[in-house]
């Protein structure tokens, strides 16, 4: 008889966490190579939760997939793992108990990362060792993106007839972390063909079955759920979990009650806390019917918490030319030359002063204090960069939400320069997320929701710039990266500081039916040693010959060699500005009175062609 048949009149006990008990035994690296080298203690484990009540076990095959295991270098074992593990489970169960063979999910909260080809190949390559072996199903676990599950169930369906449970993990109850509701996702999964369906993982029995509450009972498929025992501690650099299982004990007839038929644990949990589920169960039949309770949903305010005191930058530059400046925070503690640049720049018209978030991964005032204090004390727009480099995206969201209380909503968002060529080359570099998903996060605040899909109460009002480098090979490709940053949301692009009069046609031309206007760089040169530098060691930056040529004949007079950067850069806004509405003028070196002068000829470059036109 198959657990289906079983589960039409009965409840059946799963087991609990595999990892779990191994990390407690002081494995730290690949759980599921255990199956090869350490067999027999996998087995133990297998019997010790059939020991306690499991009615079906799963193998050990949570990673054992070709993306995970190259982390490893275990990615040509997919097949020997797979098998193993499975045949452990069934010399464990010895024809009483069922096996689940097992398959993971790979993506978390950075989607993007992996593509769905990629684990399209992997899933089915996986999927066909398990059924090789004739495991009694497939449990489709912890599955945190939604759109991942499906492709996999799907497969999965087409290639077998044998029970799928398919389970979503969640990272705040009742709701998936693209904001599904829970019961239209089991739905889903049923619809696509799944016999179980329900949620494992990351929540614990009391938001578990508070979920489950909202989830009627499925017309074709059963639940199942398969609760954590705990959050865990992180202590002496061990995570510990200290769910008591007779809290399983008491919340079993919770998930009895919710119209569970298949009840496992999950991370955190042992044979301890299954053996409380299997005795609190054992006797009661499965409920058949129950009451749905509706969540409350709280609607988000449409109206910002701190709305916009000027229009964004992106209709700005739509309407009208405009002149936005780079002026990095100092390095050092006294920012009063910083505060005087920002005072000039603003009497000299420009619509933004643009922060760099320690640019070259060199570290800065923090950009953030200082926008807000330019804001206040001089009432000139701050546009704050945001790289992935210097948080996790725990920081990152907590740092965006601190800037939309301190009312700092334009943001540029960049991947920014690796730790290593910074002042700490032996600092980490965390990227938890890229540019294109940082952007997707920032406007996912707009809608009122945290990066894992939490109400916020109230709607952001960011606008996001992406950056873009025109100084590469194939601008063809550059663009493709834009086009793809504004599917992500971006709303505008600022960039990189081009230096030929043929590189702004160039560009102009790559970039003149994007959907999203481009401030074009520019950046006045001090110097030959400063071109030097930046062409040949400044990524992103490409100086042509004729200019460094032009830098170079002036080496020995600093004086002079500035007045000629900044009439080279005068020529680039005479041509810059026949092309682009927006221009993106770079500070050197704190000497804001070059960007001042600049800012000004530009403001006078584009009110002549602005009249010049009005006559044509």
């Amino acid at each position: 008889m198959s657990f289906l048949d079983k589960l039409k009149n009965e409840i059946i006990i799963a087991d609990g966490a595999m990892g779990t008990l191994l990390y407690s035994y002081g494995t730290d690296s690949c759980f599921e190579e255990l199956n090869l080298s350490q067999s027999e203690q996998i087995q133990h484990i297998h019997e010790a939760y059939i020991g306690a009540g499991a009615k079906l076990i799963q193998t050990n095959t949570y990673a054992a997939n070709y993306l995970k295991l190259q982390r490893y270098g275990l990615e040509d074992s997919v097949k020997e793992i797979n098998s193993a593990a499975a045949r452990i489970a069934k010399k464990a169960a010895n024809g009483s108990t069922y096996v689940a063979g097992t398959i993971g999910g790979i993506r978390g909260f950075k989607p993007n990362m992996i593509t769905l080809e990629e684990i399209k190949r992997s899933f089915r390559e996986q999927l066909y060792c398990l059924l090789l072996e004739d495991v009694d199903g497939i449990l489709l676990e912890t599955y945190y993106d939604f759109e991942e599950l499906e492709t996999v169930l799907a497969i999965a369906r087409r290639e077998t007839d044998l029970p799928i449970i398919a389970q979503v993990s969640l990272q705040e109850a009742g709701v998936l972390q693209n904001q599904t509701p829970i019961a239209d996702a089991l739905t889903k999964l049923e619809s696509i063909g799944a016999d179980l369906v329900g949620i494992n993982c990351r929540l614990g029995p009391h938001h578990m079955l508070k979920t489950l509450e909202s989830v009627p009972l499925p017309k074709h498929a059963y639940l199942s759920a398969y609760p954590n025992a705990s959050i865990p501690a992180y202590i002496d650099g061990k995570f510990h979990y200290e769910g008591d299982p007779d809290y399983f004990r008491q919340s079993a007839i919770g998930f009895r009650n919710q119209g569970v038929r298949l009840l496992g644990g999950c991370c955190g949990t042992t044979p301890e806390h299954i053996k409380a589920f299997a005795e609190a169960i054992k006797g009661l039949p499965p409920v058949k019917e129950k009451e749905v309770k509706e969540i409350n949903k709280v609607i988000v305010s449409d109206k910002p918490s701190s709305s916009r005191e000027l229009p964004p930058l992106q209709d700005i530059v739509m309407e009208r030319p405009s002149v936005i400046v780079e002026l990095d925070p100092p390095r050092k503690l006294d920012t009063r030359r910083f505060f005087d640049g920002a005072r000039a720049l603003k009497e000299a018209g420009i619509d933004s002063i643009t922060l760099a978030d320690n640019s070259l991964a060199s570290p800065r005032v923090c950009n953030s204090a200082l926008g807000y204090l330019v804001k206040q004390q001089t009432g000139l727009r701050p546009l704050v960069h945001v790289t992935c480099r210097d948080r996790n995206i725990i920081g990152l969201q907590s740092h965006l939400m601190g800037l939309h209380a301190l009312g700092l909503n334009d943001i540029l968002a960049v991947t920014g320069d690796p730790a290593r060529v910074g002042d700490f080359p032996g600092a980490s570099s965390v990227y938890d997320v890229s540019s294109f998903e940082l952007i997707s996060m920032i406007k996912q605040l707009n809608e009122g929701l945290s990066f894992s899909g939490k109400d916020l109460g109230r709607k952001a009002a960011f606008s996001v710039a992406g950056a873009f480098n025109p100084n590469v090979r194939s601008l063809e490709k550059a663009v493709g990266r834009l086009e793809k940053k504004i599917e992500h949301g971006a709303d505008y692009f600022i960039s990189q500081p081009v230096f030929s009069e043929e590189k702004l046609l160039e560009v102009h031309e790559a970039v003149k039916d994007l959907k999203a206007p481009v401030y074009i760089g520019l950046m006045p040169l001090t110097g030959s040693r400063n071109a030097e530098f930046l062409h040949n060691e400044v990524p992103g930056i490409k100086i042509a010959d004729s200019i460094r040529n032009r830098m170079a004949v002036l080496k020995d007079d600093p004086a002079k060699a500035g007045l000629e950067g900044i009439a080279i850069a005068k020529s680039l806004i005479d041509a810059a500005a026949e092309l682009f509405n927006g221009i993106y003028l770079i500070t050197p070196f704190m000497r804001y009175e070059m960007t001042v002068e600049l800012s000004n000829y530009a403001r006078m470059t584009t009110e002549r062609l602005s009249r010049r036109k009005q006559h044509v």
